[in-house]
């Protein structure tokens, strides 16, 4: 692929399905790109293409004034960048890994003393989708640096830039990965669940389907109860979703299978009808998730 003059260097250190899905994107757009990754030959097929292997990480970092890191988490970085040397000073760094805030602000500190900054990011859309009009990645950190590079990030997927902390963009990244991840259990409890009669995933599918599509239409009025912290009861109270969490409970017992997920849910009933707020919304569980019993 051509590579623009015009179009920023930029370095990619980690080149699992995600890293090696920006590399193509940046790539595709024109951008002189170094790759680097600790097993060499992943990087084979990428400088077939046109990538620029670095033969050790400080000639990776050095390549480039935006060095972008797939990794699985921060300490990766550590153990990879701490061979970087001066190499780092004057450098962005842009962490796509995924962490904790409280490692991501470690993070931000340990480069800084080494002349970098830090803009953390989280993508939100797996590797296939990179580079798609489906794609966007949240980022934080120092403005100046995400708004130097705002323009070659927006290869990868839209930014959506949240703030100067560096712990918001993984703070947004955690919270979404915490709907997707629970949904996905929710899912395959229910799957397991009409399955003790014999059900099959498939028959049950296009019903699971109807009803995740459906909970978006909550999440207005939800935000708008949790940030005033009112929550009217009129269409449905806590006491009358907490039965109906008992009665799931219930049926999966009487299934013999797992009872985890659903004995939380009821828990979180039983807690907040427990605070006073069985007349109120389902939205008053926020009230006893975000302050947990001892």
């Amino acid at each position: 692929m051509a590579v623009n003059d015009n179009a920023a260097a930029v370095t990619v250190i980690g080149l699992g399905p995600m890293g090696q899905a920006m590399v193509r994107a940046l790539l595709a757009a024109g951008h002189r790109t170094t790759v680097w990754n600790r097993t060499a030959s992943r990087a084979d097929e990428l400088v077939a293409e046109g990538a620029v292997r670095a033969a050790t990480v400080a000639d990776a970092v050095a390549a480039s004034e935006l060095v972008v890191l797939s990794l699985t988490d921060y300490r990766a970085m550590y153990d990879i960048l701490g061979a970087a040397g001066d190499a780092l000073v004057d450098r962005v760094v842009v962490n796509l890994s995924s962490d904790t805030p409280n490692e991501t602000r470690a993070a931000a500190t340990w480069l800084a003393q080494r002349g970098a900054d830090l803009v953390a990011g989280g993508v939100m859309v797996p590797a296939p989708l990179v580079g798609t009009d489906a794609a966007y990645v949240f980022y934080s950190g120092p403005r100046a640096a995400f708004e130097a590079n705002r323009e070659t990030l927006a290869v990868i997927g839209r930014p959506e830039y949240r703030g100067e902390d560096h712990a918001l963009a993984q703070l947004y990244y955690q919270a979404q990965l915490d709907i997707f991840l629970t949904s996905l259990s929710a899912y395959l409890h229910a799957v397991a669940l009409v399955g003790s009669a014999g059900v099959s995933a498939e028959e049950f599918a296009p019903y699971a389907v109807d009803n995740l599509n459906s909970l978006s239409m909550y999440v207005a009025q939800a935000a708008k109860n949790i940030d005033s912290g009112q929550h009217p009861g009129d269409l449905a109270n806590a006491a009358m979703m907490g039965a109906t969490a008992d009665h799931i409970l219930g049926a999966s017992r009487a299934a013999g299978i797992d009872l985890e997920l659903p004995g939380t849910v009821k828990a979180h009933y039983d807690r907040a009808i427990a605070a006073g707020h069985g007349a109120d919304s389902w939205t008053s569980l926020f009230e006893v998730i975000r302050k947990p019993s001892a």
